[in-house]
């Protein structure tokens, strides 16, 4: 598996308030990068991969709905998150 439950738990430390808060915003989003960064270097290698595409493009949405609720709520982390995680945007 490449996200393992020790990567999980660094991630939510680093973006999150601790590494047990799973559900900040901002650990879900910083998450749901990781993931969406292996599914995009997995289909640069299997160009016809359709069910990683759609995948793909699944968190891409539910990431870019989680963006757009941190924006709402607090434009400073929102541009804070995405220069650290280097999302264009």
């Amino acid at each position: 598996m490449y996200l393992t439950t020790e990567r999980k738990s660094e991630i939510f430390k680093k973006f999150g308030k601790s590494e047990k808060d799973t559900g900040s915003t901002e650990g879900q989003i910083a998450l749901f990068t990781e993931r969406i960064n292996h599914l995009t270097e997995l289909l640069k290698a299997n160009k016809k991969d359709y069910v990683t595409q759609r995948s793909l493009l699944k968190l891409v949405g539910k990431r870019r709905q989680l963006l757009n609720y941190l924006t709402a709520k607090d434009i400073e982390k929102y541009r804070e998150l995405i220069k650290e995680l280097k999302i264009r945007k």
